[in-house]
């Protein structure tokens, strides 16, 4: 008996159950662990049940331990089962979550706190069948694709992942081929087809050594639960899954990306499959509503935009840049030099903050003795401060006195700073007054 401390607690109590021939998993008086009977290792597709309460949580989340359940734990990759547990006064309590817990026992946590339920009285509890027979399809559905790498390409899996959407696998391999993706996918759906038994049985660690398993657990469990899809995949699992391949209905393979360990492969099986292929349908459909094309046709319709957007977006910058250059000629023709510097003061409107910034380097480079005090009001109001190389003031400095002044944020080097504002009212003003600051330090500057 001590070899079943050992064990998955998913499979420990069934096989104690096995081995005693009680309907109930037995209760360790000595202290050392008291089992709750699962009920799900015999039989995937119980969605009800009658139980006991052992115990009753109140913290740090209301909760309620019974003496036998067919609620599955989160395990092995698997989520957990919800589903709802009626007292015998008629309170229907929402579970929310299921979790293992040392010696074995099965915690329910419910959504809200209870009354009704005490140690000894008696429940009904009812689990989301949808929701068990899509994480049944999941699960059967990794094994069979599973096996399919390992029987096509030699690909080993190395860990599972069920999601609420979707679930992946991830395979021991550093090279992984389109054409390997697709072969997998379809093996797998042509023994979805041939609706292969999927028997569960229990065995020895001594037996299964010798019965050929895809993957054989650590050495120190004791009994084995197994679970045998027909001429095609053996495995120790502790999940739910179904009774024949035919009810995964399908597996779609959906992305395939580098980790560290390997390939990690995304799948969807069952409804899920479906659920899935009609939204994809539906956003190609609707993409290629937009670009007047059949579905087939979106990929070479998108790269031909992308193209196109590329091409206009050369052709932006380089207008862009033509139009500073010629803005910046007009604004230093209009700025009269005083103590041996040009002090450019503008605002704009309508302008982003990149323009104003490139129009500032235009400036402070076309000439050695610019400083260029510009904003835009909108979209975002900003400031840019710019100086030609050379010159005696810091803008970085400047930008954050006005910044703290203005209640804004922003800073830069000694000869460009930029920062944003909450607002542009008065925001002329701020750069006239700045200018006028300059040019008396120009010309205190000129007089030394």
């Amino acid at each position: 008996m001590r070899n079943l401390l050992f064990l998955f607690p998913d499979e420990a109590e069934c096989i104690v159950s096995r081995l005693l021939r009680v309907p109930l998993c037995p209760l360790w008086f000595n202290g050392f662990f008291a089992m709750s009977q699962r009920l799900y290792c015999q039989d995937s597709f119980l969605y009800d049940f009658d139980a006991e309460v052992r115990e009753v949580v109140d913290s740090p989340r209301p909760a309620v331990i019974l003496d036998r359940t067919a609620f599955y734990p989160t395990s092995g990759g698997q989520v957990f089962d919800t589903g709802w547990i009626t007292s015998d006064e008629n309170a229907k309590l929402r579970v929310t979550e299921v979790v293992d817990s040392e010696g074995g026992r099965v915690i329910h946590y419910l959504e809200a706190p209870t009354k009704d339920l005490k140690p000894g009285s008696r429940v009904r509890g009812q689990v989301d069948a949808s929701r068990r027979r899509d994480h049944m399809q999941q699960h059967s559905g990794q094994h069979v694709l599973s096996a399919a790498f390992v029987r096509l390409h030699g690909m080993a899996t190395v860990s599972f992942h069920m999601a609420d959407d979707y679930c992946s696998i991830d395979l021991d391999t550093q090279v992984l081929t389109k054409e390997q993706i697709e072969s997998a996918e379809r093996l797998a759906n042509e023994i979805i087809l041939e609706n292969r038994s999927v028997d569960i049985r229990f065995v020895t660690r001594d037996e299964a050594g010798k019965l050929g398993l895809r993957k054989l657990p650590p050495a120190e469990r004791g009994e084995l639960r197994l679970v045998d899809i027909r001429d095609f995949d053996l495995t120790a699992c502790g999940g739910t899954h179904v009774a024949q391949t035919g009810q995964i209905a399908s597996i779609l393979l959906r992305k395939a990306e580098k980790v560290r360990q390997g390939w990690r492969v995304e799948f969807v099986a069952g409804q899920r499959a479906v659920t899935t292929a009609r939204r994809d349908f539906t956003t190609l459909s609707e993409t290629a509503g937009l670009f007047s094309a059949h579905i087939y046709d979106v990929p070479q319709q998108a790269r031909k935009s992308l193209d196109e957007i590329k091409s206009l977006r050369k052709l932006y910058e380089q207008s862009q840049d033509e139009l500073t250059a010629a803005y910046a000629s007009v604004l230093l023709a209009d700025a009269s030099e005083t103590h041996g510097r040009r002090i450019v003061v503008r605002a704009l409107a309508n302008r982003d903050l990149n323009f104003v910034k490139l129009l500032a380097q235009k400036l402070t480079r076309i000439s050695p003795n610019v400083v260029a005090l510009l904003a835009t009001t909108s979209p975002q109001p900003s400031m840019i401060f710019a100086q030609s190389a050379g010159q005696p003031f810091d803008m970085g400095a400047l930008m954050k006195e006005t910044m703290k002044k203005r209640g804004g944020r922003g800073g830069g080097s000694k000869d460009l700073a930029q920062g944003g504002i909450p607002n542009a009212e008065g925001i002329e003003a701020t750069l006239k007054g700045i200018a006028a600051t300059l040019a008396a330090e120009s010309a205190a500057l000129e007089k030394d």
